[in-house]
């Protein structure tokens, strides 16, 4: 069987490196769940599970927009905001009314992609930096909110959508079976689809792509506005399974949103990226914190892990990786450290007859 040429097999190998650097985060996770019983024996108990479960269906909800946002070469700092809003909406217009309840979703989801559509007509028409424009539309919509509810909730979620959100299916929460789905949907639509195929070479090079032809500026926004529905969607979710949410119930969600998009290796100068990587991510922090918890760490501590996280994924992003591959490839093939590098070729002077 003849070996693989260089022009057939190096780009396979290329690929499953590529692969590889979505799917080690499953590896990682399965890890952890291996031996956290032996640190905590509480760690993996099933009320341990039932208490992480409907919180990590909600994060992968919400991190699958910001996974997209990323992949554009963008990052959304409108999380709160846009997740407090479905919060908000999901409960104050139903009002108490469970037959109302399809009004309030309604409302949720055209938020949110309002939201979404506003921070991305910001960065592509207005030419305002994504951490500017984000940050910006974040104090909007916290001002709105402290406006409209004066600084409380005074309704409950609809018992129906209470109903709803807490039930379970085989045993599993019904918002993690969501957050699977959804991720399932999107990581198909994204590898399958022509859409999805533009979507990733426009994050990876929009001035290549804007040549090619392609709407570059028409699929920033999109991910923007994906991203807007997608965390006004967790916060009713959220807002369900509590009953009565806290008005500032977004504001957990914005560090872990980021620190599981690293985690799954999209990288934070844009370009290919994977939600099914970003539920790993989301897997392995959701038990990470339980593990901390169930040890008794701080909140504090959890919020320096995950910082950490995001600075460990801003500093790769800046290593020249490119040029160092280039050195390496410069360098000659086989040679042993410490050994002579050859020099350059002699040549043979002949004198003149």
């Amino acid at each position: 069987m003849p070996a693989p040429t260089a022009g057939t097999g190096r780009p396979r190998f290329a690929a499953l490196r590529r692969e590889g650097s979505f799917t080690a985060i499953w590896v990682v996770a399965a890890l952890l769940f291996a031996v956290s019983p032996l640190i905590a024996s509480g760690s993996l108990s099933q009320a341990s599970l039932n208490a992480m479960l409907p919180f990590a269906g909600v994060l992968a909800i919400a991190a699958i927009g910001q996974t997209l946002v990323i992949q554009q070469g963008g990052l959304d700092l409108s999380v709160p905001g846009t997740f407090s809003l479905g919060v908000v909406l999901v409960v104050m217009v139903p009002g108490g009314d469970a037959s109302k309840l399809w009004l309030g979703l309604l409302v949720v989801v055209a938020a949110g992609l309002a939201a979404g559509l506003a921070n991305g007509l910001a960065v592509t028409r207005l030419g305002i930096t994504p951490l500017v424009a984000t940050l910006g539309m974040n104090g909007v919509l916290l001002g709105v909110q402290q406006q409209v509810t004066h600084g409380s909730i005074n309704y409950t979620a609809p018992a129906n959508w209470a109903d709803v959100v807490g039930q379970k299916l085989l045993g599993v929460t019904v918002i993690a079976w969501i957050a699977l789905v959804v991720t399932v949907l999107v990581a198909i639509a994204m590898r399958r689809t022509v859409w999805g195929r533009e979507f990733e070479l426009v994050g990876a090079g929009p001035r290549a792509a804007r040549a090619a032809g392609l709407p570059v500026a028409r699929h920033q926004v999109a991910a923007y506005a994906i991203a807007g529905v997608c965390y006004a969607t967790a916060g009713a979710l959220v807002a369900g399974f509590l009953g009565r949410p806290q008005l500032d119930a977004g504001n957990e969600y914005l560090l872990p949103t980021i620190a599981v998009v690293v985690l799954g290796g999209t990288a934070l100068g844009g370009g290919r990226g994977s939600v099914l990587g970003t539920l790993g991510g989301v897997v392995f922090l959701a038990q990470l914190d339980q593990l901390l918890n169930v040890l008794g760490v701080t909140t504090a501590v959890q919020y320096v892990i995950q910082g950490a996280i995001v600075a460990l994924g801003m500093g790769l992003r800046s290593v020249p990786w490119h040029a160092l591959r280039a050195r390496r490839s410069r360098d000659p093939a086989g040679s042993a450290p410490g050994a002579p590098r050859p020099g350059p070729p002699l040549t043979t002077r002949t004198s003149s007859p």
